[in-house]
């Protein structure tokens, strides 16, 4: 009888033990899981690089495309990419696709090594070499290298509007800057200074009369290329990578120098003028025969000008007189009393409408 009774409370309880058994089995899987899951939150996931081209060409056009992609597909959200030196490569873009992504890089125009860095939240920062090699091609052969050519049209664009208002507004100021003295001092000064990073010091440094309203050029600035300081072209023939260093280029040139060797001919039609363009002009029997203006356009700074076409050139001493900075409207000058500056194809004086060679381009 007490084994009758009995058995069923034995049979009980080893269900009981079954079911316990198999709840502690239960929860020692999820703690397993539990403890794999937030270990793998905690843990920094890598970023994984893989970057084409190894190197760029320092012709400040050419671009490039890092793929990242995450080591434990964690999201790449909130990703940054700085680079060391601007003047050697740049940041186009960045596209963030969950766990990867893709960044574009943009060579600048002087050649070596740069560091770029990669920083998302909750990954480990990583840093990536890129190299950028010279570009030493002179596609037109006109002398310029072509990385000092201005490929895109903005960057032509921006150099148009700072150039012709860094030489307009000269004609504002109460007295010039001590170097423009003539008519090609003022062209090296307004070239020079459109190249220039536009920052806040440089602004008040040159205190324009009005906020200049042309964007940034992206490509280069002044005198962050393989050639520094010296701009202008003195020499004969195209470029090659020697003239880097055999006395080629210079930051001084006079007005002969910039008609033969850093501007192209446009035409002897003034109507091909645009706004930053060059009128050249070879006056016989004179010390110094070259002369230049520039071409305007309408003012950037008197708003009553009306739109009309404007030309400004700086006189050059004019006999005991330090001479002046003048601008006639193109009607003026096509009237001028001395045919010999009228900028119109029967004055054999008149040489034609000159391009910048940086400028050469589709437009």
């Amino acid at each position: 009888m007490r084994a009758r009774v009995f058995q069923p409370l034995a049979g009980v309880a080893k269900g009981w033990g079954i079911r316990w058994l198999a709840a502690l089995a239960t929860v020692a899987v999820v703690s397993v899981l539990g403890a794999f899951t937030i270990r793998r939150a905690l843990t920094s996931a890598a970023m994984l690089v893989e970057r084409t081209p190894a190197a760029l060409p320092g012709d400040g056009f050419t671009s490039g495309e890092f793929k990242l992609h995450s080591s434990a597909s964690h999201d790449l959200s909130g990703l940054h990419v700085d680079v060391d030196d601007p003047h050697r490569a740049s940041v186009e873009s960045v596209s963030v696709n969950g766990d990867s992504a893709v960044i574009s890089v943009r060579a600048g125009v002087l050649p070596g090594e740069t560091t770029l860095h990669f920083a998302a939240p909750g990954f480990e920062p990583v840093q990536l070499k890129l190299q950028t090699t010279l570009d030493a091609s002179d596609s037109v052969g006109d002398g310029t290298p072509d990385f000092l050519r201005l490929h895109d049209a903005a960057d032509r664009a921006a150099f148009r509007g700072w150039f012709t208002l860094l030489a307009e507004a000269e004609y504002y100021r109460h007295q010039t800057l001590g170097e423009i003295d003539d008519c090609a001092a003022l062209l090296r000064y307004a070239y020079r200074e459109a190249l220039r990073v536009h920052d806040s010091a440089w602004a008040k440094a040159v205190a324009l009369p009005v906020a200049p309203s042309a964007g940034q050029i992206r490509q280069f600035q002044y005198p962050y290329t393989p050639l520094g300081a010296g701009l202008f072209r003195i020499r004969e023939g195209s470029f090659a990578a020697d003239d880097l260093n055999n006395g080629a280029f210079a930051q001084f040139a006079d007005a002969e120098t910039l008609w033969r060797r850093n501007s192209h001919f446009v035409g002897r039609d003034i109507a091909r003028a645009r706004p930053g363009d060059l009128l050249f002009f070879r006056q016989e029997g004179h010390n110094f025969p070259f002369h230049a203006m520039i071409f305007l356009g309408p003012s950037q700074i008197e708003s009553e000008s009306g739109g009309e076409p404007l030309v400004i050139y700086h006189t050059g001493p004019i006999g005991k007189s330090p001479g002046e900075l003048r601008r006639p409207t193109l009607a003026q000058l096509m009237n001028f009393p001395d045919p010999r500056w009228r900028p119109v194809p029967s004055n054999p004086s008149f040489l034609g409408v000159y391009r910048w060679n940086i400028l050469r381009g589709t437009d």
